[in-house]
């Protein structure tokens, strides 16, 4: 346990951004760097079947110490950071014995991190955090959780009195830009379920998610001198404006919470000829999932009745709810759920507003709940994780392996 900080603090101080505009698999060439260091690590903490494959996929194996048949179960985590925010040259920051104030992330920037506004700092009075320096993301999402499965992994190694059947772990490129899963190899893992260590605070478990969709609305105009534009101009940003204004203005996710949807517009660039808004599409029910994207083909529908062919939509769907696929084998859950409550954790079991590679694998035929990894705050400057919430995952992932090896007769 005594390596998790120093290991955590190695894997967010390498950058390992994806890229959503790449066509290659990683995104981003420099996630193989921290790919790389992974394999070497496993083999030095004494796993098996270490491997790696063309497209930075990471499998190993800690065989089983038991003289029974026990399923095989798996951990996974994936070692990109998201585009949203710079992951280049992390400057972690160690607050020791935290005091429950204001901290100061960036003086000459006057960026701080405050309990004021992040109410959730106050639980972790006392503790150890980790934050970023202010200028970049930390990466806790989901370097701890990769961090936490390579320190259960060497836990379970050197204490062998720890009976377990035969677990898998796998860390995955291209999370973060809704990919982590496309090229992961289910029957290749072998594994009869596993976890993500991918959730945020203490005490997450998760086993729905989003649906999940994203859309492209290309706006095409004409431009003519505006002095003589009456009835010959096209502004494609007109346009683009009047369609953002069709939307429902409070299903946004600044205005909404648990199992709301929401419609999400993330990017958005235009000149008279052509404008081009991007956005996402959430909603856990199905039918509610439907029908919005049935609302932005009729908000298009509309447009182009009103002012001639001048928009295109294109909606591609990314993932779904895993919920279906995980309740029939709700024991996983359970089983989570016991050994949360045995290392004196309550367990928070709510549905996740995104996705997690859980989601895919779970439709791939690798039922896949979610566990907190511990950060808070994740794809921005104000991220941060309590080393306590990190050590308790370990402490988690190990009484899963046990309780599993256990339950079995």
């Amino acid at each position: 346990m005594e390596k998790l900080l120093p290991r955590f603090l190695e894997y967010v101080t390498t950058d390992t951004q994806s890229d959503p505009y790449s066509k290659t698999t990683p995104s981003t060439e420099k996630q193989w760097n921290l790919a790389k260091k992974l394999v070497m690590e496993l083999h030095q903490i004494g796993l098996q079947e270490v491997s790696i494959d063309e497209n930075a996929y990471i499998m190993a194996t800690l065989p089983s110490n038991v003289d029974k048949k026990v399923p095989t179960i798996g951990f996974i985590s994936h070692m990109d950071t998201s585009p949203d925010f710079s992951g280049k040259n992390v400057k972690p920051q160690v607050i020791e014995n935290y005091d429950g104030k204001d901290i100061v992330l960036n003086k000459s920037k006057n960026i701080v991190l405050s309990p004021d506004y992040f109410e959730d700092l106050l639980q972790y009075e006392g503790q150890t955090l980790i934050t970023t320096d202010g200028t970049t993301l930390l990466g806790a999402d989901d370097k701890a959780g990769v961090a936490e499965i390579v320190t259960a992994m060497e836990y379970l190694v050197q204490h062998p009195e720890i009976k377990h059947g035969k677990i898998r772990i796998a860390f995955t490129p291209d999370e973060e830009i809704g990919r982590g899963a496309h090229k992961f190899d289910v029957k290749k893992f072998g594994a009869d379920w596993a976890y993500t260590m991918d959730g945020s605070q203490i005490g997450e478990l998760e086993y729905e998610n989003f649906n999940a969709a994203k859309a492209n609305i290309t706006f095409t105009g004409k431009s003519v001198h505006p002095g003589y534009a009456k009835n010959k101009m096209v502004n494609a940003i007109g346009i683009a404006n009047e369609f953002m204004s069709l939307l429902p203005v409070r299903e946004v996710p600044e205005h909404t919470t648990g199992m709301e949807g929401f419609f999400h517009v993330h990017k958005i660039k235009g000149e008279i000829e052509k404008a081009e808004i991007e956005l996402i599409i959430r909603d856990h029910d199905a039918v509610h999932f439907e029908a919005r994207k049935e609302l932005l083909k009729e908000v298009v529908d509309k447009l182009n009745q009103k002012h001639g062919d001048y928009v295109d939509l294109v909606i591609e769907d990314q993932y779904r709810n895993m919920r279906e696929k995980v309740e029939p084998v709700f024991h996983i859950v359970e089983i989570a759920e016991e050994a949360m409550k045995s290392v004196g954790i309550e367990p928070i079991i709510k549905p996740i507003r995104g996705g997690t590679d859980g989601s895919q694998l779970s439709f791939m035929g690798l039922p896949c709940p979610n566990i907190f990894a511990g950060g808070h705050n994740f794809h921005g400057k104000y991220e941060y994780v309590p080393l306590e919430s990190m050590q308790k995952a370990v402490e988690v992932i190990v009484k899963v392996c046990e309780l599993t090896a256990r339950q079995i007769k």
